[in-house]
């Protein structure tokens, strides 16, 4: 089964940050990253194209608010 060149993926990332995001791929090209760190309490794009339209942006940012939990995870401060 051939893979869809337009695609949303959903990751978490446990390493350098912690926290789940969603990668946006158009044409087999990643886009844009929207991701929410629950270690700093911050929600960043990241762009890997120089240009892309307000539409295409609304879009990525539509689809990480359907897809992640908006709420941060609160960790315990002694563990």
């Amino acid at each position: 089964m051939k893979e869809n060149k337009d695609r949303v993926i959903i990751a978490s990332d446990v390493n350098e940050r912690d926290g789940i995001g969603i990668e946006n791929y158009r044409n087999d090209e990643l886009i844009a990253e929207i991701f929410r760190d629950d270690t700093e309490k911050t929600r960043k794009i990241r762009i890997f194209k120089e240009n892309i339209s307000l539409e295409l942006m609304e879009e990525c940012i539509q689809t990480f608010k359907k897809e992640i939990p908006w709420e941060f995870i609160k960790y315990d401060e002694t563990d």
